[in-house]
């Protein structure tokens, strides 16, 4: 593994809403990518790793950070490569790309070197949203780190109809087979401007505020703002999905959300998943679209009591 070193990244407070003494790191992954971290990192109760979802960065999560602080829980959020600040491809920073999706295992090895290295509080739990629980399930199966996790709509299926399942398996294989990886995915659905995008019909929050909330960030720091998935982002989270669906069940303890107006990733395929992992509980929460964490005041703070009252068993 290459050697990790830390340096001082950006963090925009401006837009933040964390707890006091958050900040952000440069780390290297072990295939020397230069990725962004975020870390909070008061707390005695214990550490939880945030694992963001496509498109998402730090900034977004300070939020979680702050729910979590003041339950007595240090926080650290990622920049995944090809998003936020981190890394992106070259010839267009708006597409998110990657190759194989167990690149972003390596990403997850600097944050936990990152970690140890600061000796944050034990025990660990993970936090993970859509993409970000794809990825999170993965570093549950390979790992034995993760004390507990919860999970809000993870990516494990994307729900498309099997005719529309076909063509973007052979579209996004043969795209990244002749070199057209790094293209966008035609009618990925993910608008090319974020700010731009209006709250009617939006399909990540019922919450105006928080809605608002989002748009600031990516009008006031245009550099976290991130437009459709690649060719090869698509080829790779097909096959990793459709290869984590083959294997066992961790045997960490999960709590997952689901919100009952999901319309970004399969309610199936997250229900499916359930069914064969031991001690695994689901909370449906009744209107609530992709970003159940992202709802109103009320709902989000029942929401965190409840990952909270997972997290202490």
């Amino acid at each position: 593994m290459a050697e990790l070193r830390a340096d001082t990244a950006p963090y925009y407070e401006d837009v933040a809403c964390g707890p006091a003494g958050g900040h952000a790191v440069w780390l290297s992954a072990p295939d020397g990518i230069r990725i962004r971290v975020g870390v909070w990192p008061e707390g005695s109760r214990g550490t939880v790793f945030l694992f963001p979802g496509r498109t998402e960065y730090v900034e977004k999560y300070s939020d979680a950070a702050q729910h979590l602080a003041d339950a007595g829980y240090a926080a650290l959020a990622i920049d995944w490569r090809g998003q936020g600040l981190t890394e992106r491809p070259a010839h267009d920073r708006k597409i998110g790309h990657v190759k194989d999706f167990r690149d972003f295992q390596r990403d997850v090895d600097a944050m936990l070197a990152h970690a140890r290295s600061l000796g944050l509080p034990r025990p660990w739990h993970l936090l993970a949203h859509s993409m970000g629980g794809l990825i999170g399930l993965r570093s549950l199966m390979e790992r034995q780190v993760f004390a507990r996790a919860a999970f809000s709509a993870p990516m494990w299926g994307l729900p498309l109809p099997p005719h529309l399942r076909a063509v973007a398996w052979t579209v996004s294989s043969l795209g990244s087979a002749i070199g057209l990886g790094e293209r966008d995915t035609p009618r990925s659905g993910k608008v090319a401007d974020p700010a731009a995008a209006p709250f009617d019909g939006n399909l990540l929050t019922t919450d105006p505020d928080m809605f608002a909330w989002m748009q600031r960030q990516v009008v006031r720091h245009p550099d976290l703002a991130l437009g459709g998935p690649s060719l090869g982002w698509l080829w790779a989270a097909l096959r990793e999905m459709h290869g984590l669906a083959r294997q066992a069940a961790p045997d960490t303890p999960c709590l997952t959300l689901l919100g009952s107006d999901e319309g970004i990733v399969d309610p199936d395929a997250i229900q499916v998943r359930l069914a064969s992992w031991p001690g695994a509980r689901l909370r449906m929460v009744e209107g609530a679209r992709h970003e159940a964490l992202m709802e109103g005041t009320d709902l989000r703070g029942a929401l965190y009591r409840d990952i909270i009252a997972h997290f202490e068993g």
